[in-house]
């Protein structure tokens, strides 16, 4: 099966969320002191929360098409790629706005906050970019004219 642009921006995406996943639960687990008391900032827990919700985001994108087709529904698709563009970029700039810009001198902490602001930035141009191709997709199989090309070939989403 020949890889397309959309599965190959898929596979970056999982990359980076995976890498993303451990900075984020790193940083929210040392910010926990007890876990039922509570304590991490609502920006780790709430980039966390991204982060998950993504994945499962990123497997209906990238396997209901291929295996379930019935299941896919591209306004649905669109929806909630616009949601977790969104998500994204409330969470990265949340998170910025909350570490500022620290002098981290080598603190392990610090540095991984910055890395996943630095990360949460380039999944949400990822998701950017898969949201105006979703769009672009979507707009072109209602019958606007959104692009030049009109290829007649079936349409599996971003």
């Amino acid at each position: 099966m020949a890889m397309g642009i959309i599965s190959i921006v898929h596979a970056v995406l999982a990359i980076f969320l995976i890498i993303e996943l451990g900075l984020t639960a790193y940083l929210v687990d040392v910010t926990n002191p007890d876990w039922w008391g509570g304590g991490s900032p609502p920006q780790y827990a709430f980039l966390l929360f991204c982060v998950v919700w993504s994945i499962v985001m990123l497997l209906y994108l990238a396997l209901t098409p291929l295996f379930a087709p019935r299941f896919y529904h591209s306004i649905a698709a669109l929806a909630i790629l616009a949601l977790t563009t969104l998500f994204w970029f409330a969470g990265a700039t949340a998170l910025a706005a909350h570490i500022g810009v620290p002098k981290c001198h080598g603190r392990t902490f610090c540095q991984c906050a910055q890395a996943a602001v630095a990360f949460g930035y380039f999944i949400w141009a990822i998701f950017t970019g898969l949201t105006i191709m979703e769009a672009l997709a979507f707009m072109r199989s209602r019958g606007h004219s959104a692009h030049a090309d009109k290829a007649g070939a079936h349409h599996y989403g971003a």
